[in-house]
């Protein structure tokens, strides 16, 4: 509940990011619209812990799911529908989407719950994509060191891309493939939008994609 307030209070900071760091979003954009074109075709899906709704409008996603009503109500004027939930209890029925979106996993309060919710969530042969920043590089690292100057990351929780396949194995997903953004050693240094590179290892933002057998 802390962090929803959190985000409740600062939504005009958090929009603010995006203003200041358009080619980073940018670059993340194009390493998740990767992935997703990889799925098939008119397909359904949904973001959770969509924010104010800046990837789902890019990425083209209609519905997804919003705890911080001030940010939600953000989504809904970007023409996104919103439900208010939290990751660990989503409010859809077993088997109805075609991918799930995880943009915010270092937000979560129970991370294998969401991941198992997910799963639920999935048809089989559905897809979970999970943009994050890697523990291991460079960004991340900063964040963590800066944390106590920062509003929205002094209780982030980062992960290395070993430990979310693990999480991802436990909840019963395989066939994972990874691609990257974010090179460089800081967010200032990125001054244009970058190709995203398979794999995992150079870039900050990482981005996996695992399918439910």
């Amino acid at each position: 509940m802390l962090q929803t307030e959190l985000f409740n209070k600062n939504v005009d900071a958090y929009e603010e990011w995006y203003t200041n760091y358009p080619e980073v979003y940018q670059s993340e954009v194009a390493a998740i619209q990767q992935q997703l074109l990889k799925l098939p075709e008119n397909i359904n899906g949904i973001e959770v812990g969509l924010g104010t709704g800046q990837f789902s409008k890019a990425l083209g996603i209609k519905e997804g799911i919003e705890p911080a009503e001030e940010m939600a109500k953000k989504a809904r004027k970007r023409g996104i529908e919103v439900m208010k939930a939290v990751a660990e209890n989503l409010p859809y029925r077993a088997m109805h989407f075609d991918f799930v979106l995880f943009v915010t996993i270092c937000h979560l309060h129970n991370i294998k719950a969401a991941f198992n919710e997910a799963h639920r969530v999935l048809k089989p042969g559905g897809s979970i994509l999970i943009g994050f920043l890697d523990k291991d590089q460079a960004v991340a690292k900063q964040y963590d060191e800066k944390r106590h100057r920062s509003t929205f990351f002094k209780n982030a929780i980062y992960h290395s891309v070993s430990q979310v396949e693990k999480l991802l194995k436990a909840a019963k997903f395989k066939e994972f493939e990874y691609n990257q953004t974010l090179f460089g050693e800081s967010l200032d240094e990125i001054k244009k939008v970058q190709i995203p590179k398979e794999g995992y290892g150079e870039g900050s933002f990482v981005v996996v994609k695992a399918v439910k057998k």
